[in-house]
C-alpha cells in the first residue's frame, strides 16, 4: 500500500476540507506516518475517516476533529504543551512538529511504553511520554503554553487550569457523542475564559465523569 498517496489524500479530502487552514497543521499531518501509530491488522485502514481502536475502549481520533482541535490550540515553536491520554502516540507526533515541547500523558502502560518506541523510532525526541492518571494531569512540568485534551471527557478537571500558565490556552472536547463540544479556554490574569467552537462526537477518555449528584 502506498501510505504517502493515502497520507496525501487524507489531508486534501479529510481535514483540509473542513476548515484547517493552518499551513503548519497541513504540513505536520502530511508528515506524520499515521500507519505507524495503530495496531498491525489497523494498518490499511491507517487513513480512513473514522476512528481506530488502537486498545479496549482506546481510540485513535478521527483525523479531522483533530486536526481542528489541533489548529485550535495555535501552537508555536515557543509552546511547551501538555498532551492527556496520549494513546499511542499518533498526535503527540503532530503536536512534536508543532511546539517547542510535548509532555505526552497516558494512563495505560502498554500504550504507554508503545508511544515511546514508536516516537524515538521516528526520531520524534522533543516528546516525552509519562504515564499517571489522566484527570490529575502532570504537575512536574508545568506550568504549560497549551494543554491538549485527546478524546472526549465529561468534565475538565480544575487541575488541568491550574496546570496552565496565564496566556495558555486548553483544547477539550466536552460532553458525549453528538452532543459534544469543542471548546477553547484561555488563561488570562488566572481566570479562564471559555468559548465553545463547533460541535464534533470523537472517542471518550477513560474518566472524567461528573460526581454523583444525591437527590432527596
Amino acid at each position: 500500500m502506498d501510505y504517502t498517496a493515502a497520507r496525501i489524500k487524507m489531508v486534501d479530502n479529510q481535514i483540509r476540507t473542513t476548515d484547517v487552514t493552518s499551513h503548519s497543521v497541513l504540513e505536520a499531518f502530511l508528515k506524520a506516518p499515521r500507519e505507524a501509530f495503530v495496531p498491525a491488522a489497523s494498518k490499511p485502514l491507517a487513513y480512513i475517516d473514522n476512528d481506530i481502536e488502537i486498545a479496549p475502549g482506546r481510540y485513535l481520533m478521527e483525523p479531522s476533529p483533530l486536526a481542528k482541535l489541533i489548529q485550535l490550540a495555535t501552537i508555536t515553536k515557543e509552546d511547551l504543551v501538555l498532551e492527556v491520554g496520549c494513546g499511542t502516540g499518533y498526535a503527540s507526533a503532530i503536536l512534536s512538529m508543532l511546539a517547542g515541547s510535548v509532555v505526552a500523558l497516558e494512563s495505560d502502560e502498554a500504550l504507554a511504553a508503545k508511544a515511546s518506541e514508536t516516537l524515538a523510532e521516528l526520531g520524534y525526541d522533543n516528546v516525552a511520554v509519562v504515564t499517571g492518571d489522566l484527570e490529575k494531569g502532570y504537575g512536574a512540568e508545568a506550568p504549560y503554553d497549551v494543554v491538549f485534551v485527546n478524546g472526549a471527557v465529561e468534565v475538565i478537571p480544575e487541575s488541568f487550569f491550574g496546570e496552565l500558565r496565564d496566556g495558555g490556552r486548553l483544547v477539550a472536547v466536552e460532553g458525549y457523542g453528538n452532543a459534544s463540544r469543542a471548546r477553547l479556554f484561555v488563561k488570562e490574569r488566572g481566570i479562564a475564559s471559555e468559548r465553545t467552537v463547533f460541535n464534533t462526537a470523537v472517542k471518550p477518555l477513560p474518566g472524567f465523569r461528573k460526581a454523583a449528584e444525591f437527590v432527596f
